[in-house]
């Protein structure tokens, strides 16, 4: 049987994707060659740009794939308090980061720039944001606007964070993910009426 199996275009983009993501979770961006990916899903390279113009647009989907995913796995449920959705939201990206850890790596400092890839970061932010605002109790529209810039810089700084811990891993996961936690319950108490720890039940 030919490796060149014939697939609907949806299905050739999806395994041109899942092939994508592999790689560059296992490699340093500037090691990915296309001629590998083309290689490893059994196609040629001229079908594989006819899905992808260059290798900046097949990470740039791999990419989008990951935070659509990230954003339907990150549960937010009202039924939980606030500590254990964001504990679920924090172990859900965490979990995505170290397993791709190069993907992550290549977005934030290779690709740090590029307007494509901060879009993609940017519209999953402003997602969670909206979610973590739709969780907390805002007893007024003022404070929803404060809470909101908190929320919109945490997000930062967890960004931040964790890409400074992929690359150096100066504490343990866990201790990450609880500091990250902590400080957003640290900063949002004095703008809310009710301790945000026991919020969300």
């Amino acid at each position: 049987m030919s490796s060149r199996q014939r697939l609907t275009p949806a299905d050739r983009r999806a395994q041109l994707l899942a092939v994508g993501a592999r790689l560059f979770a296992a490699r340093p961006y500037d090691d990915v060659l296309m001629e590998e990916v083309a290689k490893e899903a059994g196609v040629s390279r001229a079908l594989l740009y006819r899905h992808f113009s260059s290798k900046h647009a097949l990470f740039a989907a791999v990419y989008q794939q990951a935070a659509d995913r990230l954003l339907a796995e990150t549960r937010l449920d009202p039924a939980d308090s606030l500590v254990e959705q964001l504990v679920q939201g924090m172990d859900v990206h965490l979990d995505y980061f170290t397993a791709n850890r190069n993907a992550v790596l290549a977005a934030n400092r290779v690709l740090a720039g590029d307007p494509v890839i901060q879009s993609i970061m940017t519209n999953e932010l402003d997602a969670l944001r909206a979610r973590l605002l739709a969780a907390l109790p805002l007893p007024d529209d003022g404070a929803r606007e404060a809470v909101s810039a908190v929320v919109k810089s945490w997000l930062v700084f967890v960004q931040v964070l964790c890409v400074d811990w992929l690359t150096r891993e100066t504490c343990t996961r866990t201790q990450l993910r609880d500091v990250c936690v902590g400080s957003l319950l640290g900063a949002l108490r004095p703008l809310l009426d009710e301790d945000p720890a026991g919020a969300g039940r």
